[in-house]
Order: C-alpha cells, then structure tokens, then sequence
C-alpha cells in the first residue's frame, strides 16, 4: 500500500495548477479587451470610452479591487488554522488549507494590476509590489514546506512514524519489482545527512540536487526491473515503481535533511512575513480612503 502522504504532494501541486491557471487566463482577456485603455497615455484614460469599465473605480477594476482586498483578508485564515494545530481540526486539514492559500496569493498580483488599471503608483504601488515579493516568496516557501515530512493533518512526523513509512514502501518496492531488497536499497541510496550545517542557500541547493537524483534513481529502478521482466512490460506497472521509488527516496532525502530544511523554512518566515504585513497595511490604508471619500460599487 503507497504512502498516502507522500502521494497527496503530486495530487495538491495539480489541484493548484489549475486553480490559478484560471484566474490568470479571465485577468489576461480582461487585460487584452481592455488594451487600449490600459496602455493609453494619462492624459487620454480619463476621456477613454472605456473608461467607465477599467478605470480603477469601474465596474470591472472595482469588482477586481473587492476581490483582492477579500482575497487579502482570507490569506490571514490560514496562519490562524496552523496555529490552532490538532485544536482547529474542525476547520479541515492544514495541507488543503495551505493548498487555497497557495492559490488565493498566486492570483492576488494578476487580480490586483487588473483593479490598478496596469498602473502602481504611491501607496498602491506599495502594496502591489510587497504583494508580488509575497508571491513569488511562497512559492518557495511551499518547495520548502513540502519537504518536511508530515502526516495528512499537516503535522510534523516523528523519527519513528518516518522510519515506519519508509520501510513499508521499501517492502512494497520489493515485493511489486521482485528485484531483492539489497538491490532496491543501493537503487534509492539517498546522499548521506550533513556533517556540518549547510547555511541557506546551500540547503536549497541540495533540495534541488535531491530532485534530480531522485529521478534518475527512479530510472534506474525502471530499468532493473524492466530487464527482469523481459520484452513484456506493463507500462501502467512501469509507472506505479517510478512512483513508489521516488516517494521512498524522498522520505528517506527528506529525514537526512530535515535539520536543514526546517532552518530554511524559519529564515523563509522571517523574509515572508514582513512584506505580508507591509502589503496588508499598505492595502487596508488604501481601501480606508476609499471607502472615506464615499466610493460605492454600482450604486
């Protein structure tokens, strides 16, 4: 039987591809059916005849602000979850939980340049880029999480649950490959665990390094098994060992690591964090004024 923590990872990164995908495509054809606004010289966007639509204040850029001040806010329910831990398990898993986060901040920069008409200036511009720098940092910040080996709730596993799940996956390599478990075992040998601390950028460099030694072992494991099979190989079967070598190679990766990856991920919170804060600020402060100065939206 597969580890199904292990094998949620690949199913969470699709559900999050497509999700963002999405948002992205809606926010591109606005942005082309309004080009000629979007990309007209400040002194003829007032007088635009689309104005009325794109403008900031539009209908469309209006409803894309409300969007992404209420996407702002949301993002805020997700640190709130993880510190509530096996208290909070009533709001759901902390993995799905991370997996809207995910896609709520990978949208918010696109949403956002559609409500600003393309254009960041003053406190907008503020926020907007403070966003962008939270994007693109959690993006790193997932590469990172993932590798810290935890349970479906989203927490943390102890040596032995690790342990467990790696001989189990070992055993069901053996037993759906037929190659002898020493065979197997040298296949997937993971890169012994560091001596000495590694520093962040290093670490990095090593989780990348894993990746790719991952999968050429995964090959490799294909192949021995091919040649064991013969002519007849079931491509499906084929498939399935690929995908049981490198969940068993990245638990093993991962416990080597895990030292160094949680270093990491601490130093990525304390980059992510203030630019979270700076953009929440920034926006809260932008909205206050707007709603101070009597803005409605379609009323």
């Amino acid at each position: 039987m597969s580890n199904p923590e292990a094998s949620s990872t690949g199913a969470s990164q699709s559900r999050i591809s497509h999700w963002v995908i999405a948002p992205w495509l809606i926010s591109v054809a606005i942005t082309v059916w309004g080009f000629d606004y979007y990309f007209a010289g400040l002194g003829t966007r007032a007088r635009h005849e689309m104005a009325d639509l794109f403008r900031p204040s539009g209908i469309v850029g209006q409803t894309a602000g409300m969007l992404t001040f209420a996407g702002f806010l949301f993002l805020w329910l997700y640190p709130m979850r993880k510190k509530l831990g096996t208290a909070g398990s009533w709001m759901g898993q902390v993995r799905k939980w991370l997996d809207v986060h995910i896609v709520v901040g990978l949208t918010l920069p696109i949403i956002g340049a559609v409500h600003a008409g393309w254009r960041f200036d003053g406190v907008i511009g503020l926020g907007y880029w403070a966003m962008l720098v939270v994007a693109l940092s959690g993006v790193v910040g997932r590469y990172v999480y993932v590798r810290i080996p935890r349970n479906r709730s989203g927490l943390e596993l102890g040596a032995e649950d690790l342990a467990q799940q790696r001989r189990q996956l070992l055993l069901e390599l053996t037993d759906v490959t037929g190659l002898e478990m020493d065979v197997v075992k040298s296949t997937l040998a993971a890169e012994p665990a560091p001596t000495d601390s590694l520093g962040l950028i290093p670490s990095l460099m090593r989780m990348v390094q894993d990746d790719f030694r991952r999968r050429r072992a995964g090959h490799e494991l294909q192949k021995k098994w091919a040649a064991l099979e013969g002519a007849e190989v079931d491509r499906k079967k084929l498939r399935g060992i690929s995908r049981l070598a490198r969940q068993q190679m990245a638990l093993t990766q991962q416990a080597r690591l895990l030292g160094e990856t949680q270093k990491v991920f601490r130093h990525w919170h304390t980059f992510h964090r203030p630019f979270a804060l700076t953009a929440l600020l920034a926006v809260t402060i932008h909205v206050a004024v707007v709603v101070w100065t009597g803005v409605t939206w379609l009323w």
